[in-house]
């Protein structure tokens, strides 16, 4: 594989800049707090990790599902991974997207990445020999969003072109075309990759069941802004979804669900004249969820509670996202300024 010879740098001493605060007896928001961590939660070898190495600002950042290493790609075109332990050192630069990287998933078995770009394309690439394996050009503007099946053989996209796309990936062409009248910025499989969920610029998530895929099986209205992000919860009876209306929703889907479907709306993240697709993620047991900010600051909220748990400081620009690690306390985000930084959190509460 492709190596670079890529900067990483440590974050300064504990006492300088830190990820967590224990809440004071009442407090439940360790809102952009700069205090020393006592106790070391997770095996990083610092605190904080800061990776540098992207020429432009960072769209996406992904944990591998064993916790090993992180993809991150943006703006510079480059998809870069990165060992997660250690002095997080970027083993792997892959190069094949012609604009900027949108969106990024991991195979469950580790062996390859799914990507969406800018440059009207999605790509499958296999991580071992750094390559593509399959190029999807059926789209015919940009390509905003992409989701793998959990079993690793199907995959779905959503365009600008206002199209969502099924694609087998031992097949050339596209098996299922998912029209819509407006621009489709962000998409998602359930559980089984038989229902697709679909947001974009009219401001609803669009679901539609492949096996009778004529007509919508429902919509979900709440959302006065367009969808930047779409999730699955960990045990598949929930979505989270992210918009430019500075809401976080979670959706209940499961089949015999009421009518209104939000279940819980979290507040604090900000979107601005950026309009940037602001990613939102779960934490593996579904107990916090995350989403980066216009403001500069990483948010995660007690599901439970609703409440901003963490407002975390240190990017200077937009995160764009933020990711839980599958097995530690650890948290990843990563920004227009182009840098991504690996933090501790509480392990009480993963």
């Amino acid at each position: 594989m492709a190596t670079t010879g890529v900067k990483r740098k440590e974050a300064p001493p504990s006492n300088a800049l830190v990820v967590t605060k224990k809440a004071k007896t009442g407090d439940s928001v360790t809102a952009g707090a700069i205090i020393a961590v006592d106790e070391r939660t997770s095996s990083l070898q610092a605190p904080i990790m800061l990776l540098e190495g992207h020429q432009a600002e960072v769209n996406v950042v992904k944990f591998s599902s064993d916790g090993q290493s992180i993809a991150t790609a943006g703006a510079d075109k480059q998809i870069l991974l990165w060992d997660v332990y250690g002095d997080c050192t970027n083993y792997a630069v892959l190069k094949g997207h012609k604009n900027a990287v949108l969106e990024l998933h991991w195979s469950n078995d580790n062996e390859f990445l799914f990507t969406a770009s800018a440059d009207k394309t999605a790509a499958i690439w296999d991580i071992e020999r750094g390559k593509i394996t399959k190029r999807m050009q059926e789209h015919t503007s940009y390509v905003s969003s992409i989701c793998p099946a959990k079993d690793g053989n199907s995959c779905v996209t959503c365009s600008d072109d206002g199209t969502a796309l099924v694609w087998d990936v031992r097949v050339k062409a596209s098996t299922l075309t998912l029209a819509h009248q407006y621009p489709l910025t962000a998409v998602c499989f359930d559980e089984k990759a038989e229902q697709v969920f679909a947001g974009g610029t009219d401001n609803l998530i669009h679901t539609w069941d492949i096996r009778k895929p004529d007509a919508e099986s429902f919509r979900m209205l709440g959302h006065t802004d367009t969808i930047t992000c779409i999730r699955l919860d960990p045990f598949g009876s929930y979505i989270l979804t992210n918009s430019m209306d500075k809401d976080l929703r979670v959706w209940d889907v499961r089949p015999f669900a009421p009518l209104q479907r939000c279940v819980k709306i979290f507040q604090g993240a900000q979107h601005n004249f950026e309009q940037n697709l602001l990613k939102c993620n779960w934490s593996s047991n579904g107990l916090l969820v995350g989403a980066g900010s216009s403001d500069r600051m990483c948010y995660i909220w007690d599901t439970t509670s609703r409440q901003v748990k963490y407002k975390l400081p240190g990017h200077n620009g937009t995160v764009n996202e933020l990711a839980f690690h599958p097995r530690e306390a650890i948290i990843a985000s990563c920004g227009s300024d182009g840098k991504i930084f690996l933090g501790e959190i509480e392990k009480s509460i993963l």
